[in-house]
């Protein structure tokens, strides 16, 4: 079997030319429609000199366009690179530069915040959703379907690059996680059999496409011929919209972060709604509450509930169903490997150890990524190569425990890094970015739980010179350099900052200063 993403869609199309492939808020797509569309902008785009392995844009919300962006820019051979409009400009520009994006995919209603994005002096080749009285370099949609929607002859192999995803970095910059038509694939492929997702199935299509967990809907469902229902920004914020759609559409599946769905039990009147459709809830990201995840078990009885787990760089890894309602406020294990995927847990020598013993989970999957763009020391560090055939081992990062019946159990980071409404941050990255700001002589950056928020990110400074308070100022800073959800919650201006007798800031004692008692 040929792992290829577009001969996927393409099979799935042949079969299922006119079932509603993608729909949001009122507009939806045929797979005959989604076919005919992202043949469109990949002859746009190769015309405008796109090349195999070349790196695409897509700087979109949630829209029904995200998904002729993703397929268009494969059919052409390229690799797409999702960009948050949300995220600050510096950022994005990072990435821009990064990968050397000479095309991108937007929309009008984001031009303005597109063009402070943009690099200076870029040289933009393509850029398709603006009005083309700007610059002869745009494209509108809708000039795009006057395009010759005949399928492009492109040669592409299952280990050709397909997307990068972009994640926090220990060093202030973003990374990117590089993922094949074979990583993607297996991804949909494995989770397509586990999940029994078929034809039938509509999925709610809740994260954004620069968030990893969005693979269920843009992979997992051209595989199967299944329909995903592309939230809007705007139901996202309304807990009780939200939860309204999902009655109205009738979803079958829905997969986020548990944070979603907390609002939804606590703000989205599920008591006045019958959901007798949804028969699988996946979430993952980060640990569900148990209390809450009680609640919702018991309040849709007829759902199977999954805890999954795996780092961006793997898609997934794990997984446990969980059997019944929890009634001991105990976390919920990650479960175990699915099919296609090997694992080690590992201590600081890398020397495996026994079940019941406190390691580093490492994996090795046809789901695993290709490297980090452009950076081989960190591809090189974060691998283990081991075993006679020299396997790979990606390095989770992430301390587990086996239990007697083979299911992991999550235990924290080996590093800094955390999780908060689904994203993964470092915090060494916030704090690298706060010491560099002329107001700020120290810092230190911590976690605690705030509950429905789950894990939230707060941190502590000594300014400069100044005695007035300046956290607003502080923080304002912060905002321009740092996506929304890695913003901290809550900043601490202090005179000092305890230290250990080594002369290191004493984190522990702070938070005992302070009353917090949660570890990162």
């Amino acid at each position: 079997m040929t792992r290829i993403l577009t001969h996927m869609l393409q099979a799935t199309t042949e079969k299922y030319p006119n079932r509603v492939a993608y729909k949001n808020s009122k507009e939806h797509l045929t797979y005959e429609q989604l076919v005919c569309q992202s043949n469109q902008l990949a002859n746009v785009l190769i015309q405008s000199g796109i090349k195999p392995g070349d790196r695409v844009g897509i700087y979109l919300d949630r829209c029904l366009e995200t998904a002729v962006a993703v397929y268009g820019i494969l059919t052409a051979g390229a690799a797409f690179v999702p960009l948050d409009p949300a995220a600050p400009a510096n950022r994005t520009q990072f990435l821009l530069e990064d990968c050397a994006i000479q095309h991108l995919i937007t929309r009008q209603i984001l031009a303005s915040k597109l063009k402070n994005a943009l690099p200076p002096n870029h040289r933009m080749r393509l850029v398709v959703g603006f009005d083309p009285a700007e610059s002869p370099v745009y494209m509108t949609w809708a000039q795009l379907r006057e395009a010759d929607s005949t399928a492009p002859v492109i040669q592409v192999k299952e280990h050709d690059l397909a997307y990068i995803m972009y994640t926090s970095g220990s060093t202030g910059l973003p990374k990117g996680i590089m993922h094949t038509h074979y990583s993607g694939y297996s991804y949909a492929k494995l989770a397509a059999d586990l999940y029994k997702i078929r034809e039938q199935d509509i999925i709610g299509g809740h994260a954004p496409l620069h968030f990893d967990i969005s693979t269920m809907a843009y992979l997992t469902v051209p595989l199967v011929g299944a329909s995903a229902v592309i939230i809007s920004d705007a139901h996202t914020k309304l807990p009780a919209s939200l939860a309204q759609l999902v009655h109205e559409e009738k979803l079958t599946v829905w997969y986020s972060v548990p944070l979603a769905l907390i609002q939804m039990l606590n703000y989205g009147l599920l008591e006045e709604k019958e959901m007798l459709n949804l028969r699988l809830v996946l979430y993952g990201g980060e640990p569900f509450p148990t209390k809450y995840l009680r609640e919702l078990m018991l309040r849709w009885p007829q759902a199977k509930f999954c805890n999954v787990y795996g780092p961006a760089e793997v898609n997934q890894c794990t997984y446990y169903f969980i059997p019944e309602p929890p009634v001991e406020n105990k976390p919920v294990p990650i479960g175990k490997v699915w099919p296609e995927t090997e694992m080690m847990v590992i201590d600081a020598y890398d020397q495996e150890v026994l079940p019941g013993e406190q390691g580093e989970l490492l994996i090795n999957s046809t789901t695993m990524m290709k490297g980090y763009w452009n950076n081989p020391d960190l591809t090189e560090k974060s691998l283990l190569a081991t075993g006679e055939a020299g396997l790979s081992f990606y390095r989770t990062g992430d301390l587990v425990v086996q239990d007697e019946k083979g299911n992991l159990h999550f235990h924290g980071r080996k590093d800094r890094q955390i999780k908060t409404r689904g994203y993964r941050v470092e915090l060494e990255m916030i704090e690298t970015l706060l010491k560099s700001l002329d107001e700020v002589k120290e810092a230190i950056v911590f976690t605690k739980t705030d509950e429905p928020m789950g894990t939230v990110i707060e941190a502590a400074f000594i300014p400069e010179e100044t005695s007035s308070d300046i956290s607003s100022l502080v923080k304002g800073k912060l905002a321009e350099k740092l996506p929304k959800y890695a913003i901290p919650t809550r900043l601490y201006q202090v005179t000092h900052l305890p230290r250990t007798t080594t002369g290191k800031i004493d984190h522990q004692m702070f938070r005992k200063q302070i009353g917090i008692s949660s570890k990162i």
